[in-house]
């Protein structure tokens, strides 16, 4: 959750992480081998869940305010979640001028701030062998592509029944992977695609390829 006062003028979500980076962060009564890798992090999605311009404490950016602006605790604007979550929703960070956000006052002459509360959807993963389809489904959402490859970037994905000169090269990437999947899928509850170079362009002659995707599925009403 964010809070932001009225005249700081800017909301910004820089980054989202599901996972671990520290391992001090929600340690306590947790055994080390729970927290101490901190390499953990998958892709994630913004999905606004409420959203307030007003006041409700006393408390939140109070610093230097009059009295009289900090008394009505029960300030609510009834259309601030609509523009944070259009501006939002289904990326992986977003920044809002707070200036102009709320179109009408809710509570003339009290002293104001955002609060925003959100979460972040992860992503799926799919990896196919060369000359495979890959099936992508949403269960409960549509499709939002992030990421498509088509090569090769290590020696283990793939590789049972190749020869070793298949799988030396792990920088092998197809710069048009992504358009192809995301037009195949975005938008739809689930789609599927030829790992071929008949659809991608072959980015590494002689080396064994798969195609790798991540993708989200955002739920009802979060744009594509």
């Amino acid at each position: 959750m964010f809070f932001f006062c009225s005249d700081t003028g800017v909301i910004s979500v820089q980054s989202a992480t599901c996972g671990r980076t520290s391992s001090q962060i929600c340690s306590i009564g947790r055994p080390p081998s729970e927290t101490s890798y901190t390499q953990c992090s998958i892709d994630v999605t913004i999905q606004i869940n409420t959203a307030n311009y007003g006041r409700t404490d006393k408390t939140t950016c109070s610093e230097g305010r009059p009295s009289e602006q900090l008394q009505n605790t029960n300030c609510y604007s009834p259309n601030a979640l609509a523009p944070v979550s259009k501006r939002c929703n289904g990326l992986r960070e977003c920044e809002l001028n707070t200036q102009g956000l709320a179109p009408k006052d809710p509570c003339f002459g009290t002293y104001k701030y955002y609060t925003t509360n959100y979460i972040c959807i992860p992503a799926e993963t799919s990896v196919t062998c060369h000359g495979g389809y890959s099936y992508l489904k949403c269960e409960n959402g549509k499709i939002q592509i992030n990421t498509a490859n088509y090569g090769r970037t290590d020696k283990t994905t793939c590789s049972e029944g190749r020869p070793s000169e298949q799988l030396q090269n792990t920088n092998c990437y197809s710069p048009n992977a992504l358009a192809p999947v995301s037009k195949s899928c975005n938008g739809l509850e689930s789609c599927e695609v030829f790992a071929t170079h008949t659809v991608f362009t072959d980015p590494c002659f002689g080396i064994y390829k798969y195609l790798a995707i991540s993708y989200f599925c955002l739920p009802p009403g979060v744009r594509e």
